[in-house]
């Protein structure tokens, strides 16, 4: 026999919503809602002292990882070559060495940049050519690579694949549900992701914990959790009602009573003083935000000075085609967080997940321009957010990592390539063990004539089958962040599915 839920009195309610963040005002209109908020019971995870962010960079469309980390090699190269279309006409890349040349933009970008990590596992690696800065952070130790990473049930081979023996996840390389699989372990329609369940762990440990998962590019399930809701902001600051003057119609008196009539009920019922309570809720976060956050210029994440509507020279990175400088809306977001966690101390946050979101990777044609561009978006961003967190002070306590919703195939289709599954990451910040490729690097195969490929590690059309689970990339992320072994199984069940030696990657310090 199930047992009715106690009542809450209004002091538990009113504790409860504190930790959320939620005023006293708020939350004596909360009504329905705010008692489904206060049953949410705080959580705390074993280490929360100090600061900690994770900032999760998703590559939305499937990034191509063969053309971003290669095996240059004399086996691997001349079986990239032979897949991707070899003489720069195709999306192959020159190799190491090659100077600028004329013609097409590959040729025009010259060969791709040797990397060294500190166990090349016998192979010789390199980088895109626009990845100059990453090569930089790489050779510096701040950054790591995470090789073949992928969504998995469980161990797999090649064999047990083919033979459809094995279980796989849900809608392989469907974009949406490969994007919720990431995020969530579930596809399209998932409610919780990993980053909002790690949040649920540490929300007691925040003061105003409406700004614990943030996201810089509208809604995204990996902020999510059983009480961390996602906040969202744009890379000017907090969204706020009327126009960037702070008026509506030019008017601050028509601002405030929009505002009044947002915030208030139109009679009794459950859903109009719920939609009231939101509506407050979302009000007086932006008021507390504006007022903590510092402005784009006061700091070492911007340039202090400029006119109305000046580009800020930080944040614009060369274009490789044109080779003109052009605003780069990926460090525009992530000056944001690194504002944001420049209010930390403001705000009384102890640990805050962040979403950064970078559309356009789906590159089935055009890929030449279009990879570039967006790589060269990604190289800029990188080299701004650590240049900016060591300025700050912070680089030891931020974390950033990307993420994608697949790789892509070996084979070129002509000017692009198709959605694959497994793809290598990047992983940066003080606190990051750099240098070094952590899981194992495939090995690149030849065509076998029926649509496959020779390699164990490669399907058909060569997507690399993953030889790292997220589960693992996440698991180690998260053990960064405070999380005991046992939250993390909690948050990351698929976890036990593998042997305790692979659960923990290694590219982070303790």
């Amino acid at each position: 026999m199930t047992r009715p839920l106690s009542p809450l009195t209004r002091r538990e309610l009113l504790r409860r919503g504190a930790v959320l963040g939620l005023s006293q005002p708020v939350l004596s209109g909360l009504g329905g809602l705010g008692l489904s908020l206060a049953a949410m019971g705080p959580a705390a995870a074993a280490n929360t002292s100090g600061y900690k962010a994770l900032v999760c960079l998703f590559l939305m469309g499937g990034n191509d990882a063969y053309n971003t980390v290669l095996a240059t090699d004399s086996a691997s190269w001349a079986a990239y070559n032979a897949a991707r279309e070899g003489g720069l006409e195709g999306i192959a890349l020159a190799a190491p060495g090659t100077p600028a040349g004329t013609g097409s933009l590959h040729a025009r970008l010259g060969g791709v940049l040797p990397i060294s990590p500190l166990n090349a596992q016998g192979r010789t690696l390199a980088v895109h050519p626009v990845l100059g800065g990453v090569r930089d952070l790489f050779a510096s130790q701040r950054l790591a690579i995470v090789s073949n990473v992928g969504p998995l049930v469980g161990p797999i081979t090649k064999a047990a694949f083919v033979a459809g023996t094995a279980a796989r996840p849900p809608k392989l390389f469907s974009h949406n549900d490969q994007q919720s699989v990431w995020q969530s372990f579930s596809g399209e329609g998932s409610t919780k992701g990993w980053g909002g369940q790690m949040a649920d762990r540490i929300l007691s440990a925040n003061g105003r914990s409406m700004f614990t998962s943030v996201s810089l590019t509208g809604d995204a399930v990996w902020l999510s959790g059983q009480s961390a809701r996602a906040y969202q902001m744009t890379a000017e600051g907090a969204i706020h009602v009327g126009g960037s003057d702070g008026l509506v119609y030019g008017s601050a008196t028509v601002r405030q009573k929009m505002m009044a009539l947002m915030g208030a009920a139109r009679d009794n019922s459950i859903l109009q003083r719920e939609h009231a309570a939101v509506s407050a809720r979302s009000m007086e976060a932006e008021a507390v935000l504006s007022a903590a956050l510092p402005g784009a210029g006061a700091g070492p994440w911007g340039t202090g000075g400029l006119a109305p509507g000046q580009a800020d020279p930080m944040l614009m990175y060369r274009d490789p085609e044109t080779g003109a400088m052009t605003p780069n809306p990926v460090a525009q977001q992530l000056q944001a967080v690194a504002r944001m966690v420049a209010a930390r101390s403001t705000l009384g946050m102890a640990r805050q997940v962040f979403f950064v979101g970078i559309g356009g990777w789906d590159t089935h044609d055009t890929q030449q321009p279009r990879h570039a561009r967006l790589l060269a978006q990604l190289n800029h961003a990188l080299r701004y957010f650590d240049t900016t967190t060591q300025a700050m002070g912070v680089d030891d306590y931020v974390t950033t990592f990307t993420a994608s919703d697949f790789g892509r195939t070996f084979a070129g289709n002509g000017d692009g390539c198709d959605h694959g599954w497994g793809g290598h990451h990047f992983v940066m910040g003080g606190a990051v063990r750099g240098g070094d490729v952590y899981g194992k690097l495939p090995v690149y195969g030849t065509a076998d004539g029926s649509g496959g490929f020779t390699s164990d590690d490669q399907l058909r059309g060569g997507a690399l089958l993953p030889t790292t689970s997220v589960e693992a990339y996440a698991a180690t992320l998260g053990r960064w962040f405070g999380l005991t072994d046992s939250e993390l199984l909690a948050v990351l069940p698929g976890l036990s599915r593998w042997n305790v030696s692979q659960r923990n990657l290694g590219f982070l310090t303790a």
